[in-house]
C-alpha cells in the first residue's frame, strides 16, 4: 500500500492501538482474503505488549500529562511501558534537557502503580 499523504496524526497508547487493530481485524474477517503479513504482526505485537484497556491507558496519559515536566510523548511511553522503578523512569527521560527530582519520580510512580 502506498501512502500519499498523512490526513491526521494522533498519539495512541499500545492498548488503544490494540483496540483499533482488533476492530480492523473483525471488519476484515468477513472478507475472503486473509490478513496481510504486516497487519498480522502488528496485531500480535499489540496483543503481547499492551497492558490494560484503552480507557485505562487514556486516563493514565491524562493524569501524567497534568504533571510538571511531562510531555505527551513521554506520558504515552510511560503508559505503555509501566515502569516499576525510579531508574526505569529516569531512562525514559535520558534524552531530555532536565532531570527529575525525587518528588517528580514519586508522583509518576504513584500514578503508574495505581493505574
Amino acid at each position: 500500500m502506498i501512502v500519499k499523504n498523512i490526513l491526521s496524526e494522533e498519539l495512541m497508547t499500545l492498548a488503544e492501538v490494540e483496540e483499533g487493530l482488533e476492530d480492523i481485524r473483525l471488519r476484515r474477517a468477513e472478507e475472503p482474503e486473509e490478513l496481510g503479513y504486516e497487519l498480522r504482526r502488528a496485531i500480535k505485537h499489540a496483543n503481547i505488549f499492551s497492558q490494560g484497556t484503552a480507557e485505562e491507558s487514556r486516563k493514565m496519559v491524562e493524569e501524567l500529562s497534568g504533571l510538571e515536566k511531562m510531555n505527551p510523548e513521554i506520558a504515552t511511553k510511560i503508559t505503555d511501558l509501566r515502569p516499576k522503578t525510579k531508574d526505569e523512569i529516569r531512562a525514559l527521560y535520558a534524552k531530555e534537557r532536565f532531570t527529575l527530582l525525587d518528588e517528580d519520580l514519586d508522583a509518576i510512580l504513584d500514578i503508574v502503580l495505581r493505574g
